[in-house]
């Protein structure tokens, strides 16, 4: 079912993709898609599709923060609206990845010994989830650490993963709706999101 919401999405989008990919190529050129490895269901890697948001070959940390100049200008608007993620509806289609559901991580920041991310990874990843939309302002945050990195591992990573656990104990199909409804109002209005998650939780930064 979910993979056939998805296709159809994916075809109603594909003349804003369209579009967006035109603007991607006519900045910096190719390529227009980013693929990067991320850690799906029970451990197993896949590989996520966005629309490319920096400059072709960029290379440096997997953390982005707000104001990274590796993000292109149009990079910086289809982040603010969250339009370089419609891709992974794709990986809705193959089944690798669910409308709603945790976000998948890259592997630098997975310890499948652990058992806080077992039980995350007994679902398949998604687009969307209550975490994301609180973390909507999340390179905001993470620009304010003095180490971006340790700072994402160190206070917010744990935070997510509570968080997550706490989604997933509760998970219905009624509150999968109202996220991904939430999801649309915060990549729609992004201002009025913004800048909260530092005024609802004290997150200390490691020094």
């Amino acid at each position: 079912m979910e993979s056939c919401v998805a296709a159809i999405t994916l075809l109603m989008f594909s003349p804003i993709l369209l579009a967006i990919g035109l603007a991607v190529f006519l900045e910096n050129g190719l390529p227009i898609l980013f693929l990067q490895t991320r850690v799906g269901r029970n451990g197993q890697l896949f590989r996520m599709v966005k629309i490319r948001t920096m400059r072709s070959g960029a290379n440096g940390s997997g953390i982005t923060i707000s104001g990274d100049c590796r993000v292109t200008r149009v990079g910086r608007v289809l982040r603010k609206f969250k339009l370089d993620e419609l891709p992974q509806l794709w990986n809705v289609v193959r089944g690798q990845m669910s409308l709603v559901g945790p976000r998948p991580e890259v592997p630098e920041f997975v310890d499948l010994s652990e058992p806080v991310w077992r039980s995350v990874l007994r679902v398949r990843p998604g687009i969307t989830d209550p975490v994301s939309v609180a973390y909507r302002d999340e390179e905001k945050l993470l620009a304010k650490a003095n180490d971006a990195v340790r700072f994402y591992r160190e206070i917010v990573l744990p935070d997510k993963l509570a968080r997550t656990l706490g989604y997933l104990e509760n998970r219905s199909l009624w509150g999968d709706v109202l996220v991904i409804v939430q999801t649309i109002r915060c990549a729609a209005f992004p201002q009025q999101f913004e800048s909260k998650r530092a005024e609802t939780i004290r997150l200390g930064d490691p020094r």
